[in-house]
Parts: C-alpha cells; structure tokens; sequence
C-alpha cells in the first residue's frame, strides 16, 4: 500500500472519529430535544409557517423526483444558498454541546448557519443537517423565511473541494420539539438528503418556540 493511500485512509478514519457516534446522536433526537432550543419570538408579526400542502408525502413525493445523482465524497461546507427566500449564509461546524443538544451557530452572528458535522457532509449518501437560527432580540435571522419554502424551490450548498450540491425540496413541515420525529428527519433514504432547521410553532417567554421547521431535500444535481 502507497505511503499516500495509507495518508487517505487515516485522514478518513480520523473524521469518522471526529464524528459524534450516530447511535448516540439519534438517542438525543428521538427523546424530543430539538436542534434550535431557543429563539427571541419578540416581534408582533412571527415568523412564516409551512403550509399543509408543504408537507411531505414520503414515498410518494420521493417516487416523482429524478434519480438523485451519485453521491459525492464527505467535504466540508462553506456557504448555504436558499435563492426563494434569499439566504446566502457562511456555514460553521456544529456538534452536540455540553447539554447533549445539537449546537446552533452563536446567536449573536444571525447570519451564520450551522453544518452539523455528527451527520454526512452535504452530498454523501445519507442525511445532512443544516441548522440556523430564526430570529434573535435584534430582528429575523438567517432561517426566518425557511417556513415559506416550497415544494420544487431548491438549496445550494457550497463545499470546500469546490463543488456545489443541489438540493430539491420536497417537503416542509413543523415539528412540536415534545414530539420530534427523529427517526423520520434524520433516517437515511438511501439516497443523499439534506434537512434544514429552524425554530418554529408558538412561542412562549418561558420557553422559547415550541416546534422546528424542517425542509426535507434530495440532491438533485451537483455543479
């Protein structure tokens, strides 16, 4: 074995390392803690919600798309562009924080959204996760929008080896955080899948939004 095949798999073996455990990840999730804890709910018009028709149809939404393309190789993410609702954020590296919740990007940079690096990088066979936050006490942050998209509108994710993964969305939907559907969110499809989130539902003082909106997205080309 060449001294640079043997470089390429400890490379590989040190991100998988890296990564929190996905047994321990889904453990979190399927006990209701959400991703986003926390929001501002401040303002007296609240943040867009997903409409009915928005929600997923599972196998029958996923039977009408195209072929997914072939899955890329993990690659770290740079940017995540929404053109609907005009996002162009820079993207950070998240994991699980001291409390066992997935981390969202510091509240007080409203424009960063969040890669969560315990999951696939954006274009790996499986399911990827962005994250970001709806609002703050200053006003709409990055995800404030993400409850208007639409089936058919699509999400750009920028890597670092160059390449940009194109999602296509086929579902929105809210979920009351008590009752987080884990296994449906984050489970594999078999095919590369994307899911972002944000808060959403209503909101109390006491405890911040009382949902996520999830977009639910399939790769659908790669540029």
């Amino acid at each position: 074995m060449t001294a640079s095949k043997l470089a390429q798999l400890a490379e590989e073996e040190e991100r998988r390392r890296r990564r929190a455990p996905w047994g321990v990840i889904a453990l979190v999730l399927l006990t209701g803690l959400a991703l986003i804890r926390n929001g501002s709910g401040e303002f007296d018009v609240g943040p867009p919600q997903p409409a009915t028709a928005a929600a997923p149809d599972n196998r029958a939404v996923l039977d009408t798309l195209a072929p997914a393309p072939a899955s890329l190789p993990f690659s770290p993410v740079q940017r995540v562009r929404i053109p609907a609702i005009r996002v162009d954020a820079p993207v950070v590296q998240v994991g699980l924080d001291a409390d066992g919740w997935v981390a969202a990007p510091p509240p007080e940079n409203p424009g960063l959204a969040g890669w969560f690096t315990g999951a696939v990088s954006p274009g790996e066979k499986g399911t990827a996760v962005i994250v970001g936050h709806v609002d703050n006490k200053q006003g709409p942050a990055v995800f404030y929008g993400l409850g208007a998209l639409k089936k058919g509108n699509q999400v750009e994710v920028l890597r670092q080896d160059g390449r940009t993964a194109v999602f296509e969305i086929y579902g929105v939907e809210v979920f009351e955080k008590k009752n987080f559907p884990g296994d449906r969110v984050y489970g594999s499809k078999g095919a590369p899948e994307l899911r972002v989130i944000t808060c959403g539902g209503g909101f109390s003082k006491q405890n911040g939004y009382d949902g996520n909106v999830v977009v639910f997205a399939r790769l659908a080309a790669v540029v």
